[in-house]
């Protein structure tokens, strides 16, 4: 294991976008893909921020910086 976010990470993408879905064709893979990752950065709160999702730490870091 070289870096234990990107093997989380990756292993998120393969079981729950990956492995659920059979692609017929590339385009399709990238909307599937797409969809997935906007649901994962955007959406979904991660224990690791504080149950935040990523962009609302990003925006409450921003925030903490520029008040700093």
């Amino acid at each position: 294991m070289q870096n234990g976010f990107v093997e989380s990470f990756n292993g998120k993408l393969r079981d729950e976008c990956l492995n659920e879905t059979v692609f017929s064709n590339l385009a399709q893979a990238r909307s599937a893909i797409q969809l997935w990752k906007e649901d994962y950065n955007y959406r979904r709160p991660h224990s690791a921020l504080g149950k935040f999702t990523p962009a609302e730490f990003a925006r409450k870091l921003m925030l903490e910086i520029a008040a700093a």
